[in-house]
Order: C-alpha cells, then structure tokens, then sequence
C-alpha cells in the first residue's frame, strides 16, 4: 500500500509541475486570455478550464478506473474506491490580474480521506507535496507547521466564501487583532495552507471551502505535524468543508475563535 501511495504521490507531484508549466503559458499572455465571472468575487479563464483537461486526461491515461471531481468540469464516477480531486488554478483573481499568487492543487483520496497532496506554485516553483503517514515536503525537504504558542508570534491565514457571511470573516479578523496577531490573505487559500504546513503562517481558516481547495493542504498540514478540523468524509467531496488548520498549540484558539466568529 506505501508503494502505491508513493507511487501516487510521485505522479501526481510532475503532473502539477507539469499542469504550471501550462498555465505559465497563459499567464505570460494574459492579454489574450478570455475571462468569465461565475458569480461575486468568482472569476474562470479559458486558462482554467484547458489547465484542468489536460489534468483530467493525464489521470484517466494513468488511472483510468478512479473518480475526479474538479473545479470546473463535472464530477467522473470510478470504479475504484480513489478519486481525484482537483483546481487546476486556485487564485483566478490573481491570476487574470497579474498578480503571481495562484497554485495547481492536486489530491487524492480513498473512501473520502485524503491520502495525497500536491500544491503547486508555478510562479516561484515550488511544490508542497506529501501523502498519508509520509511527512510533508516543498521540492523534497521536510517541512513542519508553526510551533508558536501564540497568535501574536505570526500572522493568520483568512479566506472569504460565497457560502457563508462577510460579516463572520470580519468578526474573526477582529477577534485575531485583539489577541495580538495579524490576518494575511493572498487569495489563494490551497497555497495560504500550505504556507500553514510550512510554518510560514500561523495556521489558515475559512468557513466553507470546496474540497478541491482545501483537500490536498489540510492533508500537508497534518503531515508537517500541525492540526486540521477533520472533515466528514462522506459529504466532504460534494458539500465542502469548514477549514480551520494550524501548528498544534495555536489550533485551540484558532479554533474557539472560529466557533464564536461563525456562529457555530
């Protein structure tokens, strides 16, 4: 079973690479790209959608009996008990703006749990993987979530939702300020959790993520020794999840916050 999931991992490690390199293309031709929006603050690229077909083909090549579920394409029933889930650029906004902040996101998982995670920034090349019980890595060295005790020692990652209400994000960005800490948000919540995994921040949180967002960075988070709000892995795939992640000590407060600023 180790040598599948390494072998999974592997795979899906050089298709995000590779699926970057194709949405690089894009991005250094931006003024070429056709852009839609789907709703408030949610925008899709012709970069998008090509980024996410050449994905879904390189896993059914590969795999042929698994599920996906993507972003922008309907969901492919498998045979097997493994699906796909995938963003093909997670940070549209910033990607159609210019703005080098976005990532390939690529997971995997069994009977709804998450067994690998590759998250990908073409921009700066580095690539944030790991799989079940194997640690987590960015380019192959071994990365570990905050050891802070405290929310003043960094800053939070915070993400909006279209799903849930703008008041509660800025209640919660109150709440982080008076503990002494700071909020950062870069738009790309995949990438702001793995930044969570590599200690880079704090933890991340968000009231409702889709799985393709969230899925392959709360599994790197785990692996590099943090905590996540574990989904329920019978609806996480079609309904999403509330996401609060972070180093072990600063996980009880993120998430007594949480619970107080969403009203849960």
């Amino acid at each position: 079973m180790t040598d599948d999931l390494d072998q999974r991992m592997h795979f899906a490690i050089d298709l995000a690479r590779r699926a970057g390199e194709l949405g690089l293309n894009y991005f250094r031709d931006l003024e070429n790209l056709t852009i839609e929006s789907k709703g408030h603050q949610d925008l899709v690229s012709d970069a998008d959608r090509e980024v996410e077909l050449f994905v879904r083909a390189a896993i059914t090549a590969a795999y042929p009996d698994d599920g996906i579920v993507g972003e922008e394409h309907a969901p492919a029933t498998g045979k097997t008990s493994y699906v796909w889930v995938i963003d093909p650029i997670d940070g549209t906004a910033n990607f159609v703006r210019g703005i080098p902040a976005w990532c390939v996101v690529i997971a995997c998982a069994r009977d709804g749990e998450t067994i690998v995670g590759v998250v990908h920034e073409a921009s700066t090349g580095e690539t944030f993987h790991g799989r079940l019980g194997g640690g987590a890595f960015v380019n192959g060295r071994p990365i570990g979530a905050s050891g802070a005790k405290a929310l003043s020692e960094g800053s939070v990652g915070t993400g909006l939702s279209n799903r849930a209400a703008t008041e509660h994000v800025a209640v919660l960005i109150s709440m982080i300020m008076a503990e002494g800490g700071v909020f950062f948000r870069n738009a790309s919540g995949a990438l702001m959790l793995a930044y969570a995994a590599a200690g880079r921040l704090l933890g991340y949180v968000e009231e409702h993520m889709n799985a393709w967002d969230c899925l392959a960075g709360m599994l790197l988070v785990e692996e590099a020794g943090g905590t996540v709000l574990k989904p329920d892995p019978k609806t996480v795939l079609s309904e999403g999840a509330q996401v609060i992640a972070g180093g072990k000590q600063v996980f009880p407060k993120l998430r007594a916050l949480c619970s107080e600023a969403f009203r849960n």
